[in-house]
């Protein structure tokens, strides 16, 4: 007989020993392990997202179907207090969030149940996982995650757990609109980006040539269009400090592009922006005439935003300070 290894489950914390330091970090850079596991094409947005004087582990979104994800990581035997840290955070968030991802080493039968019951008497909108981290090892492996669902909705139950949502009609128009864009803009400034497709969702990044910097087409809340740029290195302070030396530039940058633009901090959150928003309103549920208009300056907005902003971005340090950009 062939000679099998012997597995072995590894104590999280032998690994990560620290949850905030070391493995919301890791679970950070690999999403998409979870989002395997959930089932769920997974895009994270952002990191210890503040909720009044807490912070929610990791904000995600599910591109599939537009949705706003909360996850809620612990290290240790799963607690009351986290449970309701879960549900506050996803109450909280600005973004209401629609799936909740609880994941720990070890759940309590209190607690899996509980979250059973969330999604016996939620609306079909919400849904409620719970997930275990683990650990394992064949002989002298290094140790490999496994997550492994242990509560999970209703839809997921009766398919055995491989069910995935369908694709929602407002994610359907808005991976149809920004393909369209996508396409037209690649005809008329050909080699402007690589970006290959759309997805299902409000918005369409695109690279600008230097990391934590990306131009996006928008779809806001309020029905209105937008080109900006997202400031993202995953530090805000670091954010910020590149936001100001941009800044310094604003009157150069704003007459190449022919108008002012909104130079948005965006208090209390990670992300810094800058945005030139279309002068009508606009929204996926516009009509074709209008969705037409709104394409063309899209397009042609792109590109000039593009044009003005790039020269001052790679001007910019690799390394930056908030002390760098104070007056003297």
């Amino acid at each position: 007989m062939q000679e099998l290894g012997t597995l072995e489950r590894i104590d999280a914390r032998k690994v990560w020993t620290n949850e905030a330091h070391d493995f919301t970090p890791w679970l950070e850079k690999n999403i998409s392990l979870l989002g395997a596991a959930l089932q769920l094409d997974l895009d994270l947005v952002e990191s210890e997202v503040r909720v009044g004087p807490f912070a929610a582990d990791l904000v995600a979104k599910d591109v599939s179907n537009d949705r706003w994800v909360v996850i809620e990581n612990q290290l240790e035997a799963t607690d009351h207090s986290h449970l309701g840290q879960l549900l506050t955070y996803g109450a909280g968030l600005d973004n209401e969030a629609a799936v909740f991802v609880w994941i720990s080493p070890e759940f309590r039968d209190e607690h899996r149940a509980a979250l059973d019951w969330l999604n016996e008497h939620s609306d079909e909108e919400s849904l409620f996982f719970g997930v275990v981290i683990e650990l394992l090892k064949i002989d002298d492996s290094p140790p490999a995650p496994n997550f492994r669902l242990v509560s999970y909705p209703n839809d997921w139950k009766k398919s055995g757990g491989s069910a995935r949502p369908a694709m929602s009609q407002k994610g359907a128009a808005y991976k149809q609109f920004f393909g369209g864009l996508l396409s037209r803009f690649k005809e008329r400034y050909p080699g402007e980006t690589n970006v290959a497709t759309a997805s299902p969702q409000n918005w369409l990044n695109l690279s600008i040539g230097k990391s934590g910097f990306l131009t996006n087409w928008s779809f806001t809340g309020d029905n209105r269009f937008r080109v900006e740029i997202s400031i993202d290195t995953g530090e805000a302070e670091i954010n910020l400090a590149y936001f100001q030396q941009l800044r310094r530039s604003s009157a150069a940058i704003e007459e190449k592009i022919g108008h002012a633009l909104d130079w948005d901090e965006v208090e209390g959150k990670r992300v810094c922006r800058v945005h030139s928003y279309y002068d009508k309103p606009g929204s996926i549920s516009s009509s074709d005439e209008e969705l037409r208009a709104l394409e063309e300056w899209a397009i042609d907005e792109m590109k000039t935003f593009r044009d003005a902003l790039r020269p001052a971005i790679q001007q910019l340090p690799s390394n930056v300070s908030l002390n760098e950009t104070e007056s003297p």
